[in-house]
């Protein structure tokens, strides 16, 4: 049931909102959660109790209790989802009315005048859903999805111990699509909650540090409710929306004990076999954007020439060229604290 405020209260605490000190120290996320809490248009989207009855897909309950049949081995897990392609699934997660209540909560909470920090450096619209109070939510949302990115990606899921979680909104008047990257995750969760939308599909490229890590492998559609699963090391980018508004959940799941491995601190980075695609380019990352696509970068993405960080020089292609990025400057920092030289 959706909790809303007599129309009197209501505007009551926005104008009290409208007084707070627009300079000065920012609010603490949980200072943000307080001040929203009495204008919350659902408050049953913030219990985590409801997440499993409320937000959760039947389908997708059927799919957890045959992951969780200890007779079934990992392989045989995944042809319960489906593999769009390698180390890339989707499956049913969230209902239409969970889709709804979500978009319809993240209107609500933009309306209040309240601050926000946007979910990263290269979305300009969208919203931490952390900082708004549903973390208590989202962290029953992580806990039902984890038995089955533990089966599928056995070593960075083995154990989730915190995420970040945010909305991404994409307009052709606003952002309209994002550039190549990869996810400071260990495993994402990637769910769209609508609206109508055309184009708007995400391009998967390969996985950093792989000889063809910035080749095409795969492009997807996305469909309402349906969760996209994959590693965050993987490179991918949101293609251009052409006309409607598309919204996105998306979850990152960290696993501490990963990130302390030799496996996540000592990754290795081969000499790439090839010339990348031009969709697998990144104009932020990567040093060869001029040469491969024979383009500028975009307004605005000139500054990215001098911290451009990809390919290392050890692992450039034969006959690679591109701008010396942040290795022609002598306060460049080295890459081997990210990654090693491959073999």
């Amino acid at each position: 049931m959706v909790a809303r405020l007599a129309p009197g209260r209501r505007a009551a605490v926005i104008a009290a909102v409208a007084l707070l000190p627009r300079h000065g120290r920012a609010l603490s996320s949980t200072a943000v959660a307080d001040r929203y809490q009495p204008l919350q248009r659902d408050a049953a989207l913030f219990d985590p109790s409801l997440v499993s009855s409320k937000w959760i897909d039947p389908a997708f309950h059927a799919l957890v209790s045959a992951v969780r049949d200890r007779d079934i081995m990992e392989t045989n897990v995944r042809h319960l989802v489906t593999e769009e392609a390698h180390d890339i699934f989707s499956f049913p997660l969230l209902t239409d009315a969970a889709c709804d209540a979500l978009i319809e909560e993240v209107e609500n909470f933009q309306s209040t005048g309240l601050p926000a920090r946007r979910p990263n450096s290269m979305n300009n619209y969208g919203l931490i859903l952390n900082e708004i109070g549903l973390r208590p939510s989202l962290s029953a949302l992580q806990a039902a999805v984890h038995p089955l990115a533990r089966a599928l990606f056995p070593t960075e899921g083995a154990s989730f111990d915190g995420h970040h979680t945010f909305v991404v909104s994409y307009k052709p008047t606003e952002d309209r699509g994002l550039d190549m990257h990869t996810d400071d995750s260990d495993v994402t969760l990637n769910v769209c909650l609508g609206k109508d939308f055309e184009a708007a599909g995400l391009t998967f490229c390969g996985t950093m540090g792989a000889p063809d890590h910035r080749r095409e492998s795969f492009r997807y559609s996305h469909t309402r409710g349906r969760a996209l699963l994959h590693l965050g090391r993987r490179r991918h980018g949101a293609d251009d929306i052409s006309a409607g508004h598309r919204v996105n959940l998306i979850m990152w799941n960290w696993n501490q004990p990963f990130r302390q491995s030799a496996a996540y601190n000592q990754r290795p980075f081969a000499v790439e076999s090839s010339p990348p695609d031009p969709l697998c380019v990144s104009w932020t990352h990567d040093r060869d954007f001029e040469a491969i696509t024979g383009e500028e970068r975009p307004e605005g993405g000139s500054k990215f020439r001098q911290t451009a960080w990809c390919p290392p020089p050890f692992a450039e292609y034969e006959g690679f060229e591109g701008v010396g990025g942040r290795y022609g400057s002598e306060n460049a920092a080295s890459p081997s604290g990210w990654f090693t030289r491959g073999k």
